[in-house]
């Protein structure tokens, strides 16, 4: 390769090795904006559910849980009777986490699911 060509080919993969920050101290996750207003279950809380439990707390629970959270009273339920706010808030490495397994959700997919809560659980 010329000299020539080399020199744009180091500027470019120069900016892109300082664009790169993988430390995991200065990385933030999602922050939900506080001005979101009210959090409903079909507009926020339904495709957090659809991604991350329904693989075994389907129509037909599968590894070993009775749980179904199909639809919006499914979960309503699963949030007033059975903890599952607790449970996905539980730390790595809890044998009661879930998603089963982990890893945690990320805090901000979390606190989406406590303000829908406080928000009155609204569909």
């Amino acid at each position: 390769m010329k000299p020539k060509n080399l020199f744009p080919l180091l500027v470019c993969v120069s900016f892109l090795i300082a664009c790169s920050n993988d430390n995991p101290d200065t990385l933030m996750e999602d922050v939900p904006n506080d001005n979101v207003g009210t959090i409903t279950y079909r507009q926020n809380v339904k495709s957090i559910i659809d991604n991350n439990c329904t693989s075994c707390h389907g129509a037909t629970p599968r590894n070993g849980t009775s749980l179904s959270l199909v639809t919006y009273s499914q979960v309503k339920n699963a949030i007033e009777n059975r903890g599952l706010l607790n449970r996905i808030s539980l730390n790595n490495g809890n044998s009661l986490l879930m998603p089963q397994g982990g890893p945690r959700l990320p805090q901000a997919t979390i606190d989406i699911v406590a303000k829908w809560q406080q928000d009155g659980l609204l569909e």
